[in-house]
């Protein structure tokens, strides 16, 4: 198959590129190749290339950043993901799209099904949202484009800043850090997230399918983790409230995704995160 990734140089986007390549003709894309903000270039792209299917992986994920730089980030999340969808229907591709557990508020005390209403509590979570919405918007009852979009939580991986990295460079400057124990998830590892693409591929999945990896934590806990599979010794990882910190975006304090319906489209459970977290550190020496 001959798949286009768009942000092929992110996080996830490396991860994918290098999955998928093994069976199949794989192009990664960055900003520098053709930016997503602009409708007319994106479709020229795609064109381009012409593929059967196209992963929209790039996305303004710095959640503080959004609240002070909001034309960017619905510039990005929203339009970014409607133009790159609009470039599948030109040339009849199937569209993937990565979304994010933060279109939830976090209210509900159980893992979030895709049927939930979405009620995002930051401007990243809307914009996020409304990039959802305006591909919903092309799947009239008369239209070929198949699209997919996936929700995940929480990702670390080689290949970007990620929280992992961020604990393991504080370790080494301070002997205390303090990490939020108020805000819970599912960490997931973009090697097991672009395995589980591969099988959504693999399954003509459509729709919105949640893929994360299995169990939930807070914050403070990942961190202990990350400590604890170190070695570390003198640090002390102290729980703080999300309060303190001041920061200007506001974050869902539950934000588990069910993954129940990946299951059943796929037949696989994805990995407890604490395996990833030690497979993680297996391959970047933690």
């Amino acid at each position: 198959m001959r798949i286009l990734v768009t942000g092929a140089k992110g996080m996830l986007g490396t991860d994918l590129v290098k999955r998928l390549s093994i069976k199949n003709d794989v192009k990664g894309v960055d900003v520098e190749d053709f930016d997503i903000t602009d409708e007319a270039e994106t479709i020229r792209g795609i064109k381009k290339i012409i593929p059967e299917l196209v992963i929209n992986t790039a996305a303004f994920t710095d959640v503080d950043a959004c609240e002070t730089e909001r034309e960017v980030a619905f510039k990005v999340n929203r339009g970014g993901a409607r133009n790159v969808a609009t470039g599948c229907y030109e040339v009849n591709a199937r569209f993937i799209h990565i979304s994010t557990d933060y279109v939830f508020n976090g209210e509900k005390k159980e893992p979030y099904k895709e049927d939930d209403e979405p009620r995002p509590i930051n401007i990243y979570g809307q914009s996020k949202l409304e990039g959802e919405q305006e591909i919903s918007r092309l799947q009239t009852p008369d239209s070929r484009l198949q699209t997919l979009i996936i929700r995940t939580s929480w990702l670390f991986g080689k290949n970007g800043r990620n929280f992992v990295d961020t604990i393991l460079r504080l370790s080494n400057e301070k002997d205390e850090i303090r990490v939020v124990d108020d805000q819970t998830g599912s960490p997931t590892y973009t090697v097991d997230l672009s395995e589980s693409i591969e099988r959504l591929i693999d399954s003509d999945a459509a729709g919105i399918v949640h893929c994360s990896n299995s169990g939930e934590c807070s914050w403070y806990d990942f961190a202990k983790e990350i400590i604890r599979i170190k070695g570390i010794k003198g640090v002390n990882v102290i729980p703080i409230k999300s309060g303190e910190l001041k920061r200007p975006a506001k974050r869902p304090s539950y934000s588990v995704l069910s993954n129940d319906r990946y299951f059943k489209l796929t037949g696989y459970r994805m990995r407890k995160w604490e395996e990833t977290l030690r497979d993680y550190g297996e391959r970047v020496s933690l």
